[in-house]
């Protein structure tokens, strides 16, 4: 989850959408977060936080669809293939209907899981705590990985 603010650009799976930006250390792709670390979860890794702190300045404004593409050549490097990958981001605004494709193309580079094997589904939390409130966004993901 990334708060709203700052000046800086809305990127979300790799691609960037009109609408404020998210706060981080990053670039604070929140949906590129979630499946990094569900796929070092599945693999038995460090979290993403661990492998890419954000107390190293190296990380200060990161492409985080670059640490997702190192993330996925650890797991393809620990033998791993990617089997399914399924997010869902939760946000009043902007709206993300429009931009699921293209994020789920980017994420399917990324994690090197092939065609169709990425799903992105939009939820709305209809008022309720601070996504309701259009604070942030949320996003969770699950990976299925096969050796």
């Amino acid at each position: 989850m990334h708060a709203f603010g700052g000046d800086r650009r809305l990127v979300l799976g790799g691609g960037t959408i009109d609408g404020p930006g998210l706060t981080g250390h990053s670039d604070a792709d929140v949906v590129a977060h979630a499946v990094a670390d569900a796929l070092l979860g599945a693999a038995g890794m460090p979290d993403l936080g661990t492998l890419f702190p954000a107390a190293d300045e190296r990380y200060l404004h990161a492409d985080s669809m670059v640490l997702l593409g190192d993330v996925g050549g650890r797991v393809a490097g620990a033998g791993w293939t990617v089997a399914n990958v399924d997010v869902v981001v939760a946000a009043e605004r902007p709206r993300l209907g429009p931009h699921v494709r293209r994020m789920a193309d980017n994420l399917t580079t990324a994690t090197r899981a092939a065609p169709g094997c990425v799903s992105v589904k939009p939820k709305r939390a209809e008022g309720l705590g601070a996504i309701g409130r259009a604070e942030g966004i949320a996003a969770w993901a699950v990976a299925l990985l096969e050796r």
